[in-house]
């Protein structure tokens, strides 16, 4: 387990890394903290939730923690947890995780709200790159689609993307709901404003993804149907043609010893005359159809 204390001017912050529950059911002791509490701070796949305990207010959010470009589609997969105890005098962070943004944060912060409202900032900005990666992982489906290229087009990856933004959304969404019933100090009410709005517009481009991709696959189902459908029209207009064709080579191909047409010197040619005129004229049928 690893464990961090830093002492601002008017509050401590005390961080937990990969704590187990026997030692951490030890050290939280002295800050009176439920040991049911201290198991959802452990438990890998818990969402996002904020509860009012006697003396402390406990929170937790979760990161993303991983490369945009893996192929996931759970919660535990692509983002890991953070749980925030806090009050005027102190805030404790419990994770399993390490994470980089946890670091080089400055001496100039005022309280633990503020402090706890900062590090909310840099959960959020986690993720951006997935969002940016998603983006532009449209602009590519959209450009094997409507190009022509749908042979590069991959519904595989396309089902990840929307798998992955569907877990960033619900856990968004489920952080604003957390962050709407935040109560802080009049003095940091507009941080958390900021962090309200950045959070409106990771949703709303999660949103405009999820929506991109699904009308992007109704038009790739729509255009892979219609390139089913010229196929086999194309191999109906052939059938057409050869039915008749067919029906004719099979019927002077039958062994009978009375077929006039076969002792005729110009039997030959009439058949291929006849085959020749009934091709023609299913032609002219078609055109004036419009089916060719």
């Amino acid at each position: 387990m690893g464990m961090n204390v830093r002492k601002f001017q008017t509050f401590e912050w005390v961080d937990y890394e990969n704590p187990k529950k026997s030692e951490l059911a030890e050290l939280i002791k002295p800050f009176g903290i439920d040991y049911h509490v201290l198991e959802d701070t452990l438990q890998v796949g818990h969402l996002p939730k904020i509860e009012k305990l006697n003396n402390l207010n406990f929170i937790i959010l979760r990161a993303y923690s991983v490369s945009p470009e893996k192929q996931s589609s759970t919660i535990s997969d692509l983002t890991n947890k953070i749980g925030f105890f806090y009050n005027d005098s102190t805030l404790i962070t419990i994770h399993q995780k390490g994470f980089k943004f946890l670091e080089n944060i400055g001496d100039d912060i005022e309280d633990p709200e503020s402090l706890m409202i900062k590090i909310v900032e840099r959960m959020l900005e986690t993720y951006e790159k997935p969002t940016e990666w998603l983006s532009d992982l449209m602009d590519k489906f959209e450009k094997d689609v409507f190009l022509h290229k749908l042979q590069k087009f991959s519904v595989h990856d396309l089902y990840y993307g929307k798998a992955k933004a569907r877990v960033c959304k619900k856990l968004l969404l489920l952080t604003q709901t957390v962050l709407n019933q935040v109560q802080v100090h009049p003095d940091n009410v507009t941080k958390l404003q900021d962090e309200k709005e950045t959070l409106y517009n990771l949703i709303h481009q999660l949103d405009e993804f999820l929506e991109d991709a699904n009308s992007l696959l109704n038009i790739y189902i729509s255009t892979t149907s219609q390139k089913t459908n010229e196929v086999m029209k194309l191999l109906t207009i052939f059938s057409a043609f050869f039915l008749p064709l067919t029906f004719i080579v099979g019927v002077y191909g039958m062994n009978f010893q009375h077929m006039p047409e076969l002792s005729n010197p110009y039997g030959y040619y009439y058949t291929i005359l006849t085959m020749i005129l009934i091709s023609v004229l299913i032609f002219v049928w078609f055109k004036r159809k419009r089916i060719i």
